[in-house]
């Protein structure tokens, strides 16, 4: 009964558009006190919770996408890779999609990686033909592997909470978001060469190598990040703030393009970032712990045992449910309210706890797309100040594109296990 209440004071709050944060904490508090649980203990579960070594990871890697987006480094790496292929047939769609893997092998955020090349290669594609309305749907879907590539904020919450190796996913997020590249890269030629949209003028080899190594800093990024990683030199959180330091020299000292005014927005725009992600994450602490009151994880787990379900079912069934909830939440709250629930069942069904890590990612970059609530498509609806129904319009031949691409990784789970092993 009193999970029932919980349930309802959620949506309730949700449907008043009370932030996601405030209605966990607040219909969690209300169903711990009518259960009798010590409410004193409330504060300290918050506070002891965001008190985690791995989640600082998450401040930094914030801080170095802005960084990026702002002081040179993603303008760089995209004048470079356009001068390679910019004049190709479908060349700027191809440029937006890879510039979009390297900025989110930064950043970890999708809507970060949204905006920073999306402000820039919109209106370029436009000015070279290209209909808006698919130009606005290619960057709000390539946006979206911000959140798959490593390093991806919400795998660092999904280690955090469920104790896997930060590593080992980032590392199975690897294939799995090159995988969803390519495909993006695929159709985007496709579409090119079905409408005739062009690229621009060729540029030539001699002058193709000064914006080349004005960009060797950018491009240089994710190796040291993610070389450092895997190599054991640092961990993930030690990476994050390399990352910060890095982004800060090449912008001031080698491109000086980040003044002191822009210095400060970022700064302040980087602080409500990780005070919004660490509010929602103390928040679902206090539903975390209702949960475990009221036994709904072990007793979910018995009733999906009950029902004869196997895996390939869960997942199914699971992948509906992430999606729905990608409708309506941001990729933060869907890991630290569901997974709690889903361990117990996971380990049961004998499925692989990094494997199920990229498939509730994949889902969750479908949520980043799709209305009411999809991030990406406010962000790129915002930087184009176009009406977010275009935008939901040139999305949706993408959908198709990640559901297949869920379907194989659901499938074959080498394709997210095969460097956990090697790395």
């Amino acid at each position: 009964m009193e999970t029932g209440i919980v349930l309802l004071l959620l949506f309730f709050f949700a449907f008043l558009r009370v932030p996601i944060a405030i209605s966990l904490a607040l219909s969690s508090i209300i169903g711990l006190w009518l259960v009798d649980f010590s409410i004193d203990t409330v504060i300290q579960k918050m506070f002891t919770g965001v008190n985690s070594t791995t989640l600082m990871a998450i401040p930094g890697f914030v801080f170095a996408g802005l960084i990026m987006a702002n002081g040179g480094i993603s303008k760089y790496l995209i004048s470079c890779i356009q001068a390679w292929i910019g004049h190709t047939r479908g060349g700027l769609s191809v440029v937006t999609v890879i510039t979009c893997m390297i900025f989110a092998a930064i950043s970890g955020s999708s809507p970060a990686t949204a905006a920073a090349i999306g402000a820039i290669m919109i209106p370029m594609m436009v000015k070279a033909g290209y209909d808006k309305k698919y130009s606005m749907g290619l960057v709000a879907a390539a946006g979206t592997l911000g959140i798959l590539l490593p390093p991806s904020i919400p795998l660092i919450l999904y280690g955090s909470v469920s104790e896997q190796s930060t590593g080992r996913l980032f590392s199975a997020g690897i294939f799995p978001g090159v995988l969803l590249g390519l495909a993006l890269i695929i159709y985007a030629v496709f579409v090119a060469y079905r409408k005739g949209y062009g690229g621009l003028t060729k540029v030539p080899l001699r002058e193709r190598w000064m914006p080349t190594l004005k960009a060797t800093w950018g491009l240089i990024m994710p190796i040291l990040i993610l070389g450092s990683i895997y190599t054991g030199i640092v961990t993930p959180t030690e990476a994050s703030f390399i990352s910060v330091l890095y982004a800060l020299i090449i912008s001031v000292v080698v491109y000086r393009e980040l003044s002191f005014k822009k210095f400060q927005s970022i700064l302040i725009e980087s602080v409500n970032t990780t005070a919004m992600i660490f509010l929602i994450i103390a928040a679902a602490l206090v539903f975390g712990m209702f949960l475990t009151t009221e036994q709904v994880p072990q007793q979910f787990a018995s009733w999906v045992s009950d029902s004869g379900f196997n895996k390939w079912t869960f997942l199914l069934i699971v992948s509906i449910l992430f999606f729905i909830l990608g409708m309506f939440l941001e990729p933060t709250a869907i890991i630290l309210i569901t997974l709690p629930i889903f361990l117990p069942i996971i380990a049961a069904l004998d499925i692989d706890v990094i494997h199920f890590a990229i498939i509730m990612v994949v889902n969750m970059e479908l949520g980043m797309i799709t209305p009411p609530v999809g991030l990406n498509l406010f962000v790129v609806s915002g930087i184009t100040e176009e009406k977010v129904e275009k935008v939901i319009r040139g999305v949706i031949p993408f959908f198709a594109i990640f559901v297949v691409v869920l379907i194989l990784i659901v499938i074959f789970p080498d394709i997210s296990l095969y460097l956990t092993d090697i790395l």
